[in-house]
């Protein structure tokens, strides 16, 4: 029985051991995200144990490596003088919370989809290029972060408004542009931050309240006065613009500026020194500043009452006219004013009255009046509750956006969308903006308060694929939204309308387009909270800039407009519109994917999603295509015919396979955009690891020698 019991406990031992080599004690998409890595590195002979064509990572004690069971939680690989580049797995790396590369030499971007759980990440003193990528943003568990030392040149986007938990960032010594993101003024763990050595400019007030110990902003550019918050920490300052003399008083009504828990203590209490500085800047006291406002409330009232008092002689007729004059009397201007006055008053000091911020000017007259401009005298002045005032655009008068549009002249007409038309408006300092005309039978003159809440939102969205908001008009019933022009104009047009003179786009070019419409969405619906429905994705609302990127237009619009999804639903013909959509006319996030997949087929295929000159059975494009999306030799006779058949044949199968999973009837089955961006992403990736040869957006591509092998990005 000994002898048996043995010979069973060998078989069970030896029937371990074997199944321990074959399975390892690595998770397989950890094996493999390190495999593809150490490929990406060019298999540096330093990385002992590694290997690209096996292994087992947590078994077999891949240096720098460190595990968790199965599970790889650490990579620390500094100062090895590794060179190239991260591979595109690092996202399925889910267990990893501290990825160190620092001191190494390795090039070209920082990825973007990186390992979704780290709390520390230091890629210091290496040679990327470009800039920090808007995936950081959801990497909300993350403590420490350094990229300083490398070469990045592209300005911060606003993405760190969810970093709550970060407390050291240090992007020192690079080449970053521009103004500090607002998002900033979000870190609230921040202690210590190192940004010298770049080329910011602005002023540092979003640093003001953060619970700094630590701050260098040497040798950039920045302008206007340090804080007084930060004047008690460990500060770096010198090298920049700074003002000159006193900093100016706060406006009245501003609360103290109380110094952060987190700063180190000073000699008096912030609120008794900005007391003092600001009492004899001003030279105005508390009692000064009373009496000014009891003198404006008598005066107002005694003018008040004689003004109501002769109004009140009138009929109602009469009243209704003189509200519609231009006020131009002095005697009339002065009662505006008051009452503007008495409103600031009683309201809440972020609040307007909307009678006051209307632009009293007449419109110019134009003999060469177009179409469609509009009567705007005619239109009533209507005093609307108070509203939140956005802070963050610019509000444009009516005669400001008729100079510019030359009086909304056809000759400036850009296109007509599903909630008004669109106009190119060129300005005196040079700027070219493209205002869009909302449609009165969508917003009416009376709707004032949904305008202006509507202009709020939309002014919170920004990332680099999403077109700005940049000012707004709310003025004789007339609703405008001013935003960045992108002088290439849309999607829609380079595929559809291309003549004799136009080039058509490139298959790196389409990828491109692809992946940024897609990282917009990814951000409307992953990001933004709560999150946005686009519910209007078409080529028509993708427009490209200068490098043929792609900006993603009426975002936030159909969400907080009134009455939108009544409108959006009479294009239900379009082609873009998801199957649930037709059926019920609710617009979900996953209604987005479908439409986002149809725009993919329209670059795939150069086809209008629908095509009534097309015999019957192809005037869908959806119908059409979607049966031979996983049939490679009907797929290479689906390919737009512009492209000449200079393209890889597996990035078509594999972006027909992202397609197929975004068109699928069944909305529940459809990817989240973040799964879409990541697909793309390791599309581009792996093509630029075995690309061949290089096209660009000026010139026309070669034909690789290899038909797989293609350089999809510019």
């Amino acid at each position: 029985m000994m002898e048996i019991w043995r010979r069973c406990h060998l078989v069970v031992t030896v029937t371990i051991c074997i199944l321990g080599c074959i399975n390892g004690d690595t998770d397989p998409n950890d094996a493999s995200a390190l495999r593809t890595m150490y490929s990406s590195l060019g298999s540096p002979g330093q990385l002992s144990q590694w290997n690209s064509n096996g292994g087992d990572p947590c078994g077999e004690s891949w240096k720098g490596v460190t595990c968790s069971g199965s599970r790889v939680t650490e990579i620390k690989l500094s100062g090895l003088q590794l060179s190239g580049s991260f591979g595109f797995q690092l996202s399925s790396l889910t267990a990893l919370t501290y990825l160190d590369f620092s001191n190494n030499n390795l090039v070209g971007g920082i990825p973007y989809g990186l390992p979704p759980n780290l709390t520390q990440l230091n890629l210091s003193n290496n040679q990327f290029t470009g800039d920090i990528p808007y995936s950081i943003s959801g990497l909300t568990k993350l403590t420490y972060l350094n990229v300083a030392h490398n070469q990045l040149r592209n300005q911060l986007y606003d993405m760190f408004g969810k970093l709550s938990s970060l407390s050291t960032l240090d992007i020192s010594f690079n080449q970053l542009p521009g103004n500090l993101p607002q998002s900033f003024g979000n870190l609230s763990s921040m202690t210590t931050m190192y940004l010298q050595n770049n080329q910011f400019t602005g002023t540092i007030d979003v640093l003001a309240n953060l619970p700094l110990n630590n701050l260098n902003v040497a040798n950039n550019h920045f302008t206007g006065w340090v804080p007084e918050q930060l004047k008690d920490i460990n500060l770096q300052m010198d090298g920049n613009n700074w003002n000159s003399g006193p900093a100016p008083p706060p406006p009245p009504g501003t609360p103290p500026a109380h110094r952060n828990p987190g700063h180190k203590s000073g000699g008096n209490s912030p609120s008794d020194s900005d007391a003092g500085s600001g009492s004899k800047k001003s030279g105005i006291g508390g009692g000064g500043i009373a009496g000014i406002v009891i003198s404006i409330f008598v005066i107002g009232g005694i003018i008040a009452f004689f003004f109501v008092k002769k109004r009140s002689k009138r009929s109602s007729t009469d009243v209704e006219k003189f509200d519609n004059q231009p006020l131009a009397l002095h005697s009339s201007n002065k009662v505006q004013e008051i009452k503007s006055i008495q409103t600031s008053f009683t309201a809440n000091s972020k609040t307007f009255d909307t009678s006051a911020s209307i632009n009293l000017r007449p419109p110019p007259i134009d003999c060469h009046k177009s179409f469609d401009d509009d009567d705007f005298s005619n239109k009533p002045v209507v005093v609307k509750k108070q509203v939140t005032a956005p802070t963050n655009v610019t509000l444009y008068s009516i005669a400001d956006l008729q100079i510019a549009t030359g009086s909304f002249s056809i000759d400036n007409l850009l296109g007509e969308g599903s909630f008004g038309r669109v106009y190119r408006a060129h300005f005196d300092d040079g700027k070219v903006l493209a205002v869009k005309k909302i449609d009165s039978s969508i917003l009416t003159y009376d709707m004032n308060d949904d305008f202006m809440e509507m202009v709020s939102k939309i002014s919170e969205l920004h990332h680099p694929n999403v077109t700005e908001l940049v000012g707004y008009c709310s003025e004789h019933g007339q609703h405008l939204l001013v935003y960045e022009f992108h002088k290439n104009g849309s999607l829609h047009d380079f595929l559809h309308l291309s003549d004799e003179y136009s080039k058509p786009l490139i298959w790196n070019s389409r990828v491109k387009i692809a992946l940024g419409t897609a990282r917009a969405l990814e951000y409307l619906h992953e990001v933004c909270s709560p999150s946005v429905i686009h519910k209007n994705i078409k080529s028509a609302n993708i427009l490209l800039g200068a490098e043929l990127n792609p900006h993603l237009s009426d975002s936030g619009l159909a969400k907080f407009l009134p009455n939108a999804d009544q409108v959006l639903n009479h294009d239900a013909g379009s082609g873009y519109g998801a199957p649930e959509v037709a059926m019920s006319g609710q617009y979900t996030l996953k209604s987005d994917v479908y439409s986002f997949g149809v725009v993919m087929l329209e670059l795939l295929t150069g086809r209008k999603p629908f095509d009534s000159s097309r015999p019957r059975s192809e005037q869908s494009l959806v119908r059409w295509a979607t049966p031979q999306l996983h049939d490679i030799d009907a797929l290479s006779k689906m390919v737009d015919p512009a492209l000449k058949g200079l393209y890889p044949v597996k990035s078509l199968s594999r972006f027909a396979d992202v397609i197929a999973l975004c068109v699928q009837p069944e909305p529940e089955f459809r990817p989240p955009m973040s799964e879409v961006v990541q697909a793309l992403v390791r599309l581009v990736q792996r093509a630029n690891m075995s690309k061949r040869t290089v096209g660009n957006d000026q010139g026309t591509p070669r034909k690789a020698d290899n038909p797989d092998a293609f350089d999809y990005m510019s």
